[in-house]
């Protein structure tokens, strides 16, 4: 670790906060993502603490307009947003089933700038759970506007991690992935200086123990067998790839401005230890729970209070073996993908990230296979070339290295497809 003044904060940092202004009662909280995983779970833990939170708005992609409604009515929020126009009629009277005659119903936003327009609004802290790099603008917006940032959304870090850093202020960003609220919670033991090396723990998915040729014929359902998450398809896949993995080694540097080269991972089946930081002393901390994300949830919410309850605590009455294990790059050789673009930085890890959806869309369509999904969005990172970086970083390059990418990869897939059906 450098001591040079000039190095930069880290964005998350466990011993600042960052308190924008609130007013009396509970934290107002926007919720993005409202009907995935994450939103889902956060609005359980917002309504088993009405004293502690209060959710004024909640976006959602627009596909599951029943629950938005239902969410919407249960949390009374004053806004609603949906990214599809077209899933406004049917939000209308799903809200319209469950709020009384003159009960006011909630204002509608809709279309790609929905989520931007509620995370800008009046709030304390905005959890950001969408999945997938269309959580940037949200994610700029939020911290545009002074809010804390509860940030689920790692892909708006990894490709707009210098337009994120510029704009967030010490203490501002809470994270809440289970890796990152780990490492955040465990680095509350220490300085800066005292931090030797972040561990990150992965599963290992459901192919652990897979060698790359074992791979070759695995299925759609093999791949979204998770032994250990429930998680979207997107997100499920893209841990049997272990290229989540590669994500949150990019997100820890980023976070927690620690070299590449000490940040580890490592593979722990049972995912009760969900990081570890290990200091100069020799000494290293875990943080361990079971498997639940209102935990981390709830220090993106609450930090720095806890919420008692919030999630499952072990039972340390009962036997149980923890293992750790080596990663094998050469099965998954995504997170040494992922640490060689998040070294190039600026426009390199939006290729990666653009290129890695639109192949796990292919390889859910059945038009590429397991190993091809690697593969391709590696190609597709050889011939971006040179990165645009540096202060110069603006959105619209971010945009543009994305479209290129999303492109690139279609075509590449397209070529495999055709040549598969060749064979």
């Amino acid at each position: 670790m450098s001591d040079s003044p000039a190095r930069p904060a880290p964005l998350a940092d466990p011993h600042l906060v960052y308190d924008p202004p609130a007013g009396d009662g509970p934290k107002d909280v926007v919720i993005l993502g409202s009907t995935g995983s994450i939103g889902t779970q956060a609005t359980d833990l917002v309504l088993r603490n009405p004293d502690r939170f209060r959710v004024t708005a909640l976006s959602a992609n627009g596909a599951r307009v029943a629950l938005l409604a239902e969410q919407a009515h249960r949390l009374r929020v004053r806004t609603v947003a949906v990214a599809r126009e077209d899933a406004v009629p049917g939000l209308r009277a799903a809200l319209a089933e469950r709020y009384g005659a003159g009960e006011p119903l909630p204002q509608i936003l809709a279309g790609p700038d929905a989520a931007t327009q509620v995370a800008a609004s009046d709030c304390h802290t905005v959890l950001n759970g969408i999945t997938g790099s269309i959580g940037l603008a949200p994610t700029l917006a939020a911290l545009e506007a002074g809010h804390t940032l509860a940030l689920a959304n790692k892909e708006s870090l990894i490709v707009g991690g210098p337009l994120v850093k510029a704009l967030a202020e010490p203490g501002q960003i809470i994270p809440v992935d289970s890796e990152h609220a780990a490492l955040f919670q465990a680095l509350a033991a220490g300085t800066r200086a005292d931090v030797r090396r972040l561990v990150v723990t992965a599963s290992g998915g459901p192919f652990r123990g897979r060698t790359k040729a074992d791979l070759a014929d695995v299925t759609v359902e093999d791949a979204l067998a998770h032994p250990t998450w429930a998680m979207g398809p997107v997100i499920t896949i893209n841990s049997a790839t272990l290229v989540n993995k590669g994500l949150e080694v990019i997100e820890a540097h980023l976070l927690y401005d620690i070299p590449f080269d000490r940040i580890e991972v490592v593979v722990h089946p049972q995912s009760y230890v969900h990081s570890m930081v290990e200091f100069t002393d020799g000494s290293t901390l875990a943080q361990a729970t079971p498997p639940d994300m209102r935990g981390p949830i709830a220090i993106g919410l609450g930090w720095p209070e806890r919420i008692p309850d919030a999630a499952p605590a072990f039972d340390w009455s009962r036997a149980s073996s923890w293992e750790f294990f080596p990663l094998d790059n050469e099965a998954f050789p995504s997170v040494n993908l992922a640490r060689h673009v998040g070294q190039l930085a600026g426009t390199a890890p939006a290729v990666f990230n653009a290129a890695n959806e639109e192949c796990v869309e292919a390889f859910l369509g059945g038009a590429l296979p397991f190993n091809g999904i690697m593969e391709t969005v590696t190609r597709v990172v050889e011939e971006h070339g040179t990165p645009v970086t540096g202060t110069s970083l603006t959105v619209s390059d971010v945009l543009e290295a994305e479209t290129w990418a999303r492109a690139r990869a279609r075509e590449l897939t397209a070529k495999t497809a055709t040549a598969e059906a060749r064979a």
